[in-house]
């Protein structure tokens, strides 16, 4: 009886050793919001073939200085984009979209701060734990979030691969075309 017990106690442990090393590296994507009028073809309309302007509120690696932080992020983010033919910049695009779309990213976001404070220009922080990226990404149109949610990942630089990770998982998510998010119109066959 005893030598079965061990047998379990050393089976329970190397299961446990597996799953920590399988999900080191993963992102944890955390809740997500649509907005009611949140369309995936809208946003492929507003971004296909044009440039996408991200805003970066904080710094997500606080070991670097927030220029190099971000001219770092950039490359990664476009490697890990969406479907759309998209370009990411950080600068107001050469043409002003209208409306005003955008991807704000805010590292270590105040945990009372919301997604349509986040689009009018709001931002608030929280102490961030070193060697985390936590982001939370909210898709603004002018003023208000058509979508929401936060990611986490293990990264000290925007090099490290969970960072990749991290965006491709994200860009599912806040950019959802799933068919159960299209927009109810009233029984028509548009899409």
């Amino acid at each position: 009886m005893r030598s079965m017990m061990r047998s379990l106690t050393a089976l329970a442990a190397a299961a446990a050793a597996a799953l920590s090393i399988t999900t080191a590296g993963a992102a944890t994507i955390g809740g997500t919001f649509y907005a009611v009028q949140y369309d995936f073809q809208e946003f492929w309309t507003a971004t296909d073939g044009k440039y996408f302007r991200v805003v970066l509120a904080g710094n997500p690696f606080p070991a670097l200085a927030p220029e190099q932080a971000a001219a770092g992020l950039l490359p990664v983010m476009q490697a890990s984009k969406p479907r759309p033919a998209l370009t990411f910049i950080y600068d107001a695009p050469p043409e002003a979209s209208r409306p005003d779309y955008r991807l704000v990213l805010v590292s270590n976001a105040a945990n009372d701060l919301n997604g349509d404070s986040v689009c009018r220009g709001t931002t608030r922080f929280k102490s961030g734990r070193p060697g985390v990226v936590n982001l939370f990404a909210v898709y603004c149109r002018n003023d208000m979030a058509m979508s929401m949610t936060t990611a986490t990942t293990p990264a000290a630089t925007p090099a490290d691969p969970n960072v990749a990770k991290l965006f491709r998982e994200l860009f599912m998510v806040v950019f959802s075309d799933s068919p159960a998010l299209k927009p109810n119109v009233g029984g028509s066959d548009r899409r």
